[in-house]
């Protein structure tokens, strides 16, 4: 999961998918990104859970990406990761950091509200409502050439 809380201003309700296919009895993988939505670009900062049935499994898994992760990195970058954990565990900053994820989705709809505004002043006669319809960092314009 990339860039969450930049689709409606909130980082919980953006993970509604996820707690949903985890409490239907899904075992999930879910790697996450915060390089975005913590503006902690080039950090590598990130997570990757994977939701098992038991305790079993857990060791399992746990065994298997220990011989997957090892080759690609013995010891992962800190610095991003120490400046993450006090984002979230501590409450004034926490709050900070939510107060931006949601300035920055409503910069994204704002953005996008812009577009279709300035495509009706040059003359385009398209609705353009798919553009306000849609959430997240990126949209599809729909735009040709012509």
């Amino acid at each position: 999961m990339a860039y969450q809380g930049f689709a409606s201003g909130d980082t919980d309700r953006d993970a509604w998918a996820v707690r949903h296919f985890f409490q239907e009895g899904h075992n999930v993988v879910l790697p996450q990104s915060y390089a975005k939505n913590m503006g902690l670009y080039g950090e590598c900062v990130g997570a990757f859970t994977v939701v098992c049935s038991d305790a079993d499994e857990v060791k399992r898994v746990e065994s298997q990406l220990k011989i997957l992760i090892r080759p690609l990195y013995s010891n992962p970058p800190l610095n991003g990761a120490r400046i993450a954990a006090a984002i979230l565990n501590q409450p004034e900053l926490h709050s900070e950091w939510l107060q931006e994820v949601k300035g920055m989705a409503n910069r994204i709809i704002s953005m996008r509200e812009q577009l279709v505004s300035n495509l009706k002043k040059e003359g385009s006669i398209h609705s353009w409502q798919h553009i306000s319809d849609q959430i997240g960092m990126f949209c599809f314009t729909g735009l040709r050439p012509e």
